[in-house]
């Protein structure tokens, strides 16, 4: 089977299996890479912002509020 054929018939399912598909999937790719690849601008804004959390500088916020803001919001 093609990718085009898989597509296909991804297309057809659900969307709670297209979601479940697509976790297995990013589960697959983890266990190959170890580290997944990633720009040297993204490098680059994850140490800056590392730094201002050091130096609490940077305002967090706790995931179950932000999970919650999201889902109020669509």
């Amino acid at each position: 089977m093609n990718q085009e054929e898989i597509l296909a018939q991804i297309s057809k399912l659900p969307l709670a299996e297209k979601l479940a598909i697509h976790q297995n999937i990013w589960t697959e790719i983890t266990k190959e890479n170890k580290t997944l690849p990633m720009d040297e601008w993204q490098k680059k804004e994850l140490d800056k912002r590392y730094k201002l959390y050091q130096q609490d500088k940077m305002k967090c916020h706790n995931w179950q509020d932000v999970h919650k803001s999201l889902r109020q919001t669509s």
